[in-house]
């Protein structure tokens, strides 16, 4: 059994934050004495000495600094066990921020979305659709509860959802088809590239681009795709998007020698998987169905 509290820590913390007993003591509403009486006893029942008087005012010593910092991390360990016994206790959580970069399907995001509200009509859903780092960005910062992501987010574990397939496409009547040979990337540099711009603020990447001369730089998948079919350029596009496009004869393949399609392993990212409420659990479990049912028809591949 630990001999020290949890609450000597903290106190312990306290004074070291605020610089002296007494703005400490203010601070979380102890008496200075109380805070003496704390810290003195945990340096008697740990043998060490964690605080040193220079002049008014007191420091850690060596020992205290380490000590603290590990402390530091008990405490934190404490605050979110406390936090997830709260929000069990709360049940239900009223809103559920979801981050999906566009090149998830989007016909299994809206069967996802059509499933988690039938079972939970009362939560509200925040979507944001994100493009390579602006998903991460929102897991960094905390404004998601939930991640679907081509990137992988340091510090966090993702399970594998979809395998997204690419592929490189132009109109039909693209200066591109019309040299009616294998194209490589000579050619390609000679004509407009158009891009999806990277949703991060901080932590923007380019992507696939290919030193073309001429590039254009959009917002969102649909725009890019809406431009190709008007012969603008050319670009790489998630099959799940441009079905209908080929289907109809508004979009054809490249005929490149090599690279003319591209696999994107997307991942399903909890922001803390065990504070996550029920909803947000019945969300992730949606996504992953609907993957699994319209992957069986859609050109991507469910990731197991």
């Amino acid at each position: 059994m630990s001999r020290v509290t949890l609450a000597q820590w903290q106190m312990l913390a306290a004074v070291v934050d605020h610089g002296g007993f007494a703005r400490a003591a203010e601070a979380i509403h102890k008496s200075p004495s109380t805070l003496n009486h704390a810290v003195h006893k945990l340096e008697q029942q740990l043998g060490v000495a964690v605080l040193e008087p220079v002049g008014r005012q007191v420091r850690l010593t060596e020992a205290g600094k380490l000590l603290l910092r590990r402390a530091r991390q008990l405490l934190e360990s404490a605050e979110t066990l406390e936090d997830v016994a709260e929000r069990l206790a709360e049940g239900l959580e009223a809103e559920v921020v979801l981050a999906i970069d566009q090149i998830f399907p989007s016909n299994a995001l809206a069967s996802a979305l059509e499933a988690f509200s039938a079972a939970y009509p009362h939560v509200r859903v925040q979507l944001h659709e994100t493009v390579l780092n602006g998903g991460v960005e929102m897991l960094y910062d905390g404004r998601a509860d939930l991640v679907v992501s081509g990137i992988a987010a340091q510090g966090f574990l993702g399970e594998p959802l979809v395998t997204v397939h690419f592929i490189a496409v132009a109109h039909p009547d693209h200066p591109l088809h019309g040299l009616a040979r294998e194209l490589d990337l000579r050619d390609l540099a000679q004509h407009r590239q158009l891009v999806v711009r990277d949703s991060a603020l901080r932590q923007s990447m380019d992507a696939g681009w290919l030193k073309a001369e001429q590039r254009w730089t959009v917002s969102h998948l649909e725009t890019s795709i809406d431009m190709l079919e008007r012969g603008l350029g050319f670009a790489w596009m998630p099959e799940t998007r441009i079905r209908e496009a080929r289907a109809g004869g508004r979009l054809a393949p490249l005929p490149l020698v090599a690279g003319a399609s591209r696999e994107y392993p997307v991942q399903l990212i909890y922001r803390d998987r065990d504070r996550a409420g029920p909803a947000t659990h019945a969300m992730a479990e949606a996504l992953k169905r609907a993957v699994g049912d319209t992957c069986r028809e859609a050109a991507c591949e469910k990731t197991e």
